[in-house]
């Protein structure tokens, strides 16, 4: 009898925070938004909760796509040669884990999907560094969701992006434009090594990026496509690209 062939999985990192104050050893946490859309999309999400940097070669041959989520927590500014700000909310163990799986993953041709802290942890590990707090750079939009709404409004659309024409995102969008929501205090600045910018807010913000010459899908966004992709072409049409890839590394797995 012919062996099922398995969902792709796809290795989404965790996120570490101390939820509990009472158990100081923290929590390893994922958002459900995350999981759900890769589910949605016929794949299967996986963590290796407790995965150290060390671990990457071992684990990344397992996988057939990285989800880089985005989170509360900001990459650590050490990274890109600055100073920690007082209001930063950090993810240390994070951040050591994603500098080196986004290296490994362009590498080895897994394919590789940023979304916010995600598109931030591409840029930065190639290289590439962030603006700390947009807000307080003049000319630059204030990025930040309406903290005191629901989630509904949070996450509507906010403002335009400008696609490169003949882009990948100008294909899944049908056009050079489109619109996205918006929530984050941090942007891309100099941009990293094969770091290409392909959508731009308004304010000239780059908010999708593919990385140049990488040998799989390597793409990175600071919107939020998993949030109610059903009902968002442009959000369906990447998140579908993504998978598209996934599955195509799946079968060469297999072969």
């Amino acid at each position: 009898m012919p062996k099922k062939p398995h969902k792709p999985l796809v290795w989404l990192p965790a996120c570490h925070r101390n939820l509990d104050l009472d158990d100081p050893g923290g929590y390893t946490v994922l958002a459900d938004r995350y999981a759900a859309a890769v589910t949605q999309l016929g794949l299967q999400p996986v963590l290796f909760p407790m995965a150290e940097v060390e671990d990457v070669p071992t684990l990344l041959p397992l996988v057939d796509g990285v989800l880089l989520t985005g989170s509360p927590s900001n990459v650590e500014a050490t990274h890109f040669g600055a100073a920690v700000l007082p209001t930063d909310l950090l993810d240390p163990r994070r951040d050591k884990l994603t500098m080196r799986l986004v290296r490994e993953a362009i590498t080895r041709a897994v394919p590789l999907f940023g979304v916010c802290r995600g598109l931030q942890e591409i840029n930065v590990a190639l290289g590439g560094s962030l603006y700390q707090s947009l807000r307080e750079n003049e000319g630059m939009l204030d990025h930040r969701e309406p903290e005191d709404e629901d989630l509904a409004v949070q996450f509507a659309e906010r403002h335009d992006v400008l696609l490169e024409p003949g882009s990948a995102f100008a294909q899944w969008a049908g056009g050079t434009r489109a619109q996205v929501n918006s929530l984050h205090g941090q942007g891309l600045k100099r941009l990293g090594e094969g770091v290409v910018a392909q959508a731009h807010a308004p304010d000239g913000l780059v908010e999708g990026v593919q990385v140049a010459n990488a040998p799989a899908f390597a793409y990175g966004v600071q919107w939020h496509p998993e949030w109610r992709h059903d009902q968002h072409p442009f959000y369906q049409r990447t998140l579908e690209a993504f998978a598209s890839a996934c599955r195509g590394h799946c079968e060469a797995r297999e072969d």
